[in-house]
């Protein structure tokens, strides 16, 4: 018992909540739905047929049931579910978070994960994603998808980083 004693207090379970971290969080993804729900509107809008852009991109409206790449189509239910779980413990995350750097890739995840339940729950794609950005080299995607990519790269650096 008292080699126990020795090592000093023990941090209390759960962590305490870093509140400058978490409104940073949640203002990065904030501005991500803003601005993935504004694009995803215009497509619907005006992109009536295929538009080639440059070199092996254009745009090209696809709805998707599933997760990345696809996976998991024809179970809305199940990745709306899925989706809600993560965005939670993206937010736990986020509020535990120590630096800046961690805290805003959170929140690009969490804004890309949230413009995408948005699409599946108050569109009426049947509860599909609004993908429109193509290439020849990658699936379609739209920028919630690419805010979620550049938040995994950026949580993968900063973890290496500590």
């Amino acid at each position: 018992m008292r080699r126990l004693q020795e090592r000093g207090a023990v941090a209390p379970v759960g962590g305490r909540v870093r509140w400058r971290q978490l409104w940073l969080a949640l203002a990065v993804a904030a501005a991500v739905v803003a601005v993935d729900q504004v694009t995803t509107s215009l497509v619907l809008a005006d992109l009536h047929h295929p538009v080639r852009l440059v070199g092996p991109f254009s745009l090209r409206l696809e709805l998707n049931s599933g997760v990345a790449f696809s996976l998991g189509q024809g179970h809305p239910d199940l990745v709306t579910a899925l989706v809600v779980l993560v965005c939670a413990g993206i937010v736990v995350a986020a509020a535990r978070a120590e630096r800046a750097m961690l805290a805003v890739s959170l929140g690009l995840i969490l804004g890309g994960a949230l413009g995408n339940l948005a699409d599946r729950l108050f569109r009426h794609e049947g509860g599909a994603v609004v993908d429109f950005l193509a290439s020849t080299f990658w699936p379609t995607f739209n920028v919630a998808d690419s805010a979620i990519v550049v938040g995994s790269v950026l949580l993968l650096v900063s973890v290496a980083r500590s």
